[in-house]
């Protein structure tokens, strides 16, 4: 059985022009043969042609692959081709099955107009023939420089109707044609597009109830009585400086604003949402399995291994190398050069340790850097002459600190990307496979910490280690530790989490793939000096292998998966702090999947079509930060937000079970003849009177007690109260998650009957063909003339005596 798949279509390797002529054979434009007898002979029957082209420098080697050695192929990769034998497919029991077709009814409109996508009532019977091959080693010493089919210029329609039902912005709301995208690019790519269109679909519900939540906050603001309380000028409490000498006394209704929309976050429905993105990620990732094995059976991938065992062609160059330069030695010297090149491996992965440990404290040190800046603008702002600097420092320093931050992490996110690929190729992994997995983990660690530093700064330590008036906390000198608003960090959290999710999906993801393919085709236009109208012109005289050539190289999937990635931490790690985190994801993903396929269509060159049944070492990533995220999401709502302090005051120390009174019980008292010296503020009367009592955020005694400014009994109480929370949190919603997991089986029901469907029937197939064997030898042999018996020896010679 052979098939017609992405393993017969033509390919175009572009020579290098400098090898050309010593190593990759002639490359003149005469049109004759230029293949290799070594490699026609061991690997496959080529046709191979050089023709002439129209691009100066460059020159091109066609490709193709006789019937009979895809049939080999397809022997060797054991592909799964489907037989005359056809069943019928049942969709389970009779209500279900018209369940399932009143939905399909109903969302027909959402469907693109492929032939995938009817209601599939029959399948062939499909039986195995597994590894494939990616690259051509002549690729790794450079004679080669680019190895890639061609764009499918022969089937016009598949491609424009790719473009039409697929690659179009205009069709936004339709479901994406995953089988007609499987066919083309293959099932990797397949599988990549069928994910994200599962998460964005899975991201649905997740946005509606964040929005709700913070409706939910809007619609209760006028009532939270601690925000109230804040606001409310008859309390008139004097708080202390925010910095020293330059920060004088302030008044609590300050912070009105900040407090009012504290409350859109913090409130009593975050908790509610937290648990509810715990179990939507447990959901998401069930739906997702369960989706991938559907894909499985219809692609007939049920019974694929990815058994990848052959190794890389630099790998394999890299001994070449090492064996050259010991030609002379024995098979026991030739041994050792392969151990001698697992020595270096061993040893440019504990440097690789060592360079990762060294980026992510590059990456601490800009995250400390950002917070010197805002305790400098927040001292210099305090000091500036103008008082429309002075009102707006809180705002003024948040944003721009933001801003700085996102700068920072878009920079370092591609810095990091380019060191995760040096780190990896220095490693020489031997397959491609162990390549492609060390790249992914190395890179994931850098950008996660490097997207994740300055957030986990704002959760979880700014305004820990600040000290108290009178005896801050310093770095470098004079700089005072940052406190947090009296509404608390979450706040600032959220702002943090606002503009770095929008600006790395407008600017990082969107932007740059517009605007650098743009830029490239334009530099290149430039500098082969013609107008638009010329370089339409000469576009159109090109063959498709020169107009494939002119398109931006396929770098693989990696870069795809890590940008959706990040995105899954964003909207699961924090989501306490900022619920409308879903609904941008869900605004940006909708946008995302159009950009990829017109990516994948017309500016791309064709990926190789590479069988995967997963999506690899991406699902145990994602399975990870669900389960980090219901430990960070515990920690958020516990030490971040307000939540277990004010259930404490309402049930424990509050005298009518209110909240009334919370506010004047977190602040603790100074007596400003305590400050140090040099440290108190230089305008002591900003306020327009003396003032000898001020109040900061802290549970302490009072300077009038025995023990002043100790830690009281409130904060230990609240303390334990939020270490019982993180683990009650945790355990409840993780056994909740798992009981999720065990309830819904990984394996749909239907798809499970099919399996065991097909296999009875491939059994009883070749049942009735070993029994037509049997048969039709058993014809053969009573058609067939009987022949005369010969008479044993012993008779003979009876005989002749």
């Amino acid at each position: 059985m052979c098939p017609l798949g992405p393993v017969g279509n033509p390919s175009l390797i572009s020579l290098a022009p400098n090898l050309s002529g010593s190593r990759a054979g002639p490359a003149s434009a005469s049109g004759h043969s230029c293949c290799s007898r070594n490699y026609t002979e061991v690997l496959f029957v080529l046709l191979c042609f050089c023709f002439q082209n129209k691009i100066p420098g460059v020159g091109f080697l066609k490709i193709h692959a006789p019937w009979n050695v895809l049939c080999r192929e397809a022997e060797f990769m054991k592909l799964k081709m489907p037989t005359k034998k056809k069943y019928d497919v049942s969709t389970g029991s009779n209500v279900v099955e018209k369940i399932n077709l009143f939905i399909h009814k109903v969302t027909a409109p959402l469907y693109p107009k492929v032939e995938e996508n009817r209601v599939q009532t029959e399948k062939h019977l499909s039986y195995p023939f597994s590894r494939e091959k990616q690259h051509l080693s002549l690729l790794a010493n450079g004679v080669y420089t680019s190895a890639y089919p061609l764009h499918d210029v022969s089937n016009v329609e598949n491609v424009n109707l790719l473009y039409e039902e697929w690659a179009s912005y205009s069709i936004f709301y339709k479901y994406q044609p995953i089988g007609l995208i499987r066919k083309y690019f293959g099932e990797k790519v397949g599988l990549y597009f069928a994910w994200l269109g599962v998460y964005t679909q899975m991201l649905i519900p997740a946005a509606i109830v964040g929005v709700i939540v913070f409706l939910y906050g809007c619609a209760t603001v006028d009532d939270n009585i601690p925000s109230m309380e804040i606001c409310d000028e008859r309390n008139n409490i004097t708080m202390c400086p925010l910095c020293d000498r330059a920060c004088s006394y302030w008044k609590l209704t300050e912070a009105c604003g900040t407090a009012r929309a504290s409350h859109l976050f913090d409130n009593t429905a975050t908790v509610f949402f937290s648990i509810f993105m715990a179990l939507w990620a447990t959901m998401f990732m069930e739906h997702w399995k369960r989706r991938q094995m559907r894909l499985n059976y219809i692609w007939d991938l049920t019974g694929f291994e990815d058994e990848e065992n052959h190794p890389r062609a630099e790998y394999e160059f890299h001994v070449m190398q090492k064996n050259l330069k010991k030609e002379a030695a024995s098979k026991v010297r030739s041994s050792q050069n392969q151990t001698l090149l697992t020595m270096m491996s061993k040893k440019a992965a504990y440097s690789d340790l060592l360079l990762c440990s060294l980026q992510i404290f590059v990456t601490f040190s800009i995250v400390f850097g950002v917070v010197l800046y805002r305790i400098s603008i927040k001292t210099a702002l305090h000091m500036s002459s103008t008082s429309t600097f002075r009102s707006n420092v809180r705002a003024t320093v948040k944003t721009t600190a933001a801003v700085i931050n996102l700068i920072i992490i878009i920079i370092m996110d591609e810095i990091y990307g380019v060191v995760a690929r040096w780190l990896t190729v220095m490693e020489v992994p031997k397959t491609d496979k162990s390549f492609e997995e060390r790249l992914i983990f190395k890179a994931f660690i850098l950008k996660f910490a490097n997207a994740f530093t300055p957030i986990v700064y704002l959760a979880f330590f700014r305004g820990r280690l600040i000290g108290r008036p009178g005896n801050y906390f310093y770095v470098i000198g004079s700089y005072r530790m940052e406190e947090c608003a009296h509404a608390g960090c979450l706040m600032e959290l959220c702002i943090q989490l606002c503009i770095t999710m929008l600006g790395k999906q407008l600017i990082q993801n969107n932007l740059f793939e517009i605007g650098i393919p743009k830029l490239k085709k334009l530099i290149r236009r430039r500098k082969s000096k013609r107008d638009s109208k010329q370089e339409e012109e000469f576009h159109r005289t090109l063959a498709s292998h020169e107009k494939d050539h002119f398109l931006n190289p396929y770098v693989g999937l990696n870069p795809e998966y890590m940008e959706m990635i990040i995105q899954f931490g964003m909207v699961t790690l924090f989501v306490a702090s900022f619920p409308l985190a879903p609904l941008f994801a869900l605004l940006n993903n909708v946008i995302e999947i159009r950009l990829d396929a017109k990516k994948f269509v017309t500016e791309f060159r064709r990926p190789i079509g590479a069988r995967a049944k997963d999506i690899g070492i991406w699902y145990n990533l994602l399975r990870g930060l669900s389960k980090v995220a219901v430990i960070v999401n515990a920690f958020v709502i516990s030490f971040t937000s307000d939540f277990i302090p004010r259930l404490v005051y309402q049930y424990v120390y509050s005298p009518d079970g209110t909240l009334h009174g919370f506010v004047n019980h977190t602040l603790s008292y100074f007596n400003v003849t305590d400050f140090q010296p040099n440290t108190d503020p230089l305008d002591p009367l900003h306020l327009g009177y003396r003032v000898d009592i001020c109040r900061f955020k802290d549970y302490r005694d009072p300077p009038w007690s025995d023990t002043p400014y100790e830690l009281s009994r409130e904060f230990w109480n609240i303390l334990a109260a939020r270490l019982a929370f993180v683990i009650v949190f945790q355990n409840v919603v993780m056994l909740m998650s798992d009981f999720v997991d065990w309830l819904i089986p990984d394996i749909p029901k239907d798809i499970s009957v099919q399996i065991h469907k097909e296999k009875n029937l491939i059994v009883e197939l070749f049942m009735k063909e070993e029994q037509g064997r049997r048969l039709l030898h058993k014809r053969q042999s009573n058609q067939s003339p009987q022949q005369p018996r010969s008479r044993p020896p012993s008779q003979i010679q009876t005989n002749n005596r």
